[in-house]
């Protein structure tokens, strides 16, 4: 399985500040939780990297079924 391997699993995604000052991404997926926890500076980091994914993905052409 890889990035391109579509999943029919639902989840929900939250994100926000912790009490100790860091980044949480929270995933809840089929009673699974998974708290992600980063450095301001990660998450910058992060945010950057979903930046450069979006503007690549807008140029893709999305193929045909």
């Amino acid at each position: 399985m890889g990035i391109n391997t579509e999943r029919d699993i639902e989840a929900n995604l939250q994100i926000g500040p912790t009490d100790l000052g860091m980044v949480r991404l929270f995933i809840l997926a089929d009673g699974i939780e998974i708290p992600m926890d980063f450095s301001p500076e990660e998450a910058d980091e992060i945010a950057e990297e979903i930046r450069l994914a979006a503007t690549a993905a807008r140029k893709v052409k999305p193929k045909r079924k």
